[in-house]
């Protein structure tokens, strides 16, 4: 199993922090949504990468107007990770793999409908007012012909939702994928069981966003001390 922890950084040296104290099992979120332009985002992104820093390009609050922007953003910079909704997975694949960036994981974004074993696949910015429900493994099934590695599940608001997760886990699994990322609500003492369960139905590579709960209000930094303690809560796990 292996657990890479997707969380923010105010700057270069907190995320160098956080590579530090992670054994550099950690990739540094960077949401286009924060920035004005294009070549905003794509400018901090390249300052983290000249640092040999991990970048995940996201959304922001995983917000479906900023896809596209997504899409340029990683383009230009070949980030280790992108953050997707599902409908534009597929072309951020393709996009990639026009300049030769075939390493990126590129996942796809899902929503938990409420009942284990059906989903929401909605999540662009129009489709996502059709709140249809489907099977976790039409889901899947969807993502695996298109060649998406992974599943952002979100929001699974802390533990409320492990039994959606451990549904959507093994669907993925079966399709295989194998890349599994709960995100919405996590922090250090729910995240344990989350990736347990992760774990249990067969998701061979973790990857949580742990954001807003380890951020210190004040500063806008990323807590050092948080992030050590949440490496060390999934250290000790007996899987």
């Amino acid at each position: 199993m292996n657990i890479q922890f997707n969380v923010l950084a105010k700057n270069v040296q907190n995320a160098k922090e956080i590579m530090e104290v992670t054994d550099g099992h950690a990739l540094i979120g960077i949401m286009v949504k924060h920035f004005p332009t294009v070549d905003d985002a794509v400018k901090t992104v390249q300052e983290f990468q000249s640092e040999n820093i991990p970048v995940s390009v996201g959304l922001g609050a995983g917000d479906p107007a900023q896809w596209e922007r997504v899409v340029q953003v990683s383009v230009r910079t070949k980030p280790a990770h992108v953050n997707q909704i599902f409908p534009a997975a597929g072309y951020t694949i393709a996009s990639l793999r026009s300049v030769k960036s075939e390493q990126t994981i590129v996942n796809a974004m899902i929503t938990p409908s409420g009942t284990p074993g059906k989903v929401f696949i909605s999540t662009g910015p129009v489709s996502q007012q059709y709140q249809e429900p489907v099977s976790c493994d039409l889901a899947a099934a969807l993502l695996a012909e298109i060649g998406v590695p992974s599943i952002k599940f979100y929001p699974i608001e802390g533990k409320k939702r492990l039994d959606e997760v451990a549904e959507m886990v093994k669907a993925a699994v079966r399709h295989q994928i194998y890349i599994f990322e709960p995100t919405g609500g996590i922090d250090v003492d729910s995240l344990p069981e989350i990736v347990k369960v992760c774990a249990e139905h067969g998701a061979k590579r973790i990857i949580p966003h742990i954001y807003t709960s380890i951020i210190d209000k004040e500063t806008g930094f990323t807590r050092i001390e948080d992030v050590q303690a949440l490496a060390q809560s999934v250290s000790k796990l007996t899987l």
